[in-house]
């Protein structure tokens, strides 16, 4: 299996969201990094999850649910998304396959602990319903596809991404979302060449390139993610009980060690 290749320092990324999200129970790279394809130029997406203290989450006035910083780490614009772990629990209960591929992603900047404690119930959310996730997905890049005078290497790469990502998922169980591993198995030829291409412009053109050739592939693919819902084996939903449980368990945890 091909290794997640980075110029990422993660432990100074995890201090630079640290320093801005001091609650956050873990943070790990999203966005191109993670996919397998960025460019010199590509931002930094720093994705996790934050604790709200007990004592906001009882009270009348709601906590802060998401916390957005935005600057600058290594050169590269970066930007932080967290959710409070309640919301964060939320969305993965609910086949959100974005999520997923937070919690599983291997460029961990911060809360290595947290997260081998959070994987066991999170490989419990894989479900039949992320289906609708990657399919929504995939549909917004194809519009964005259908709008280009020119088309991007960037959009094509992330619509093979989504599309490649939901159907290994809904076939193994497995949320890989990079996808130079993922091509180790589906063995798309062109996929090294738009990578190839897109790591030279982050917002590059492709002159002369194939559109229709490109159109007729990701319906190919499309139909084979649909086949993989109608015939898969995966759990229907996510096993409510069990993530309510570890929210309990981590909110009256961290109660316990405020007091001590």
């Amino acid at each position: 299996m091909a290794d997640v290749v980075h110029n990422l320092d993660l432990p100074a990324l995890g201090r630079w969201g640290t320093s801005r999200i001091p609650d956050a129970l873990f943070l790990t790279v999203s966005g191109a990094h993670l996919y397998g394809f960025p460019s010199a130029d590509s931002d930094i997406d720093l994705r996790g999850a934050f604790l709200a203290p007990l004592r906001r989450v009882v009270g009348l006035r709601r906590p802060v649910e998401t916390v957005e910083p935005k600057g600058e780490f290594d050169g590269l614009e970066t930007e932080a998304v967290a959710h409070e772990i309640g919301k964060y629990l939320r969305l993965l209960a609910k086949d959100n396959g974005y999520v997923l591929e937070q919690v599983f992603s291997p460029l961990v900047a911060h809360g290595a602990d947290f997260l081998a404690r959070l994987r066991p119930v999170a490989a419990r959310c894989v479900t039949r319903g992320c289906h609708h996730h990657y399919r929504g997905f995939l549909q917004t890049q194809l519009r964005m596809l259908d709008k280009q005078n020119e088309v991007r290497a960037k959009t094509l790469l992330y619509a093979y991404r989504v599309v490649l990502t939901g159907i290994h998922l809904l076939e193994t169980g497995e949320v890989q979302a990079h996808l130079p591993t993922l091509n180790e198995r589906f063995g798309l030829d062109y996929i090294p060449e738009l990578i190839r291409r897109k790591s030279a412009a982050e917002v590059g053109t492709l002159p002369g390139e194939d559109v229709t050739f490109h159109r007729a592939e990701l319906a190919r693919w499309e139909a084979r993610l649909d086949a993989a819902h109608a015939t898969g084996q995966l759990p229907d939903a996510a096993p409510a009980d069990a993530v309510d449980e570890f929210l309990v368990n981590l909110r009256l945890g961290a109660s316990q060690a405020e007091q001590t």
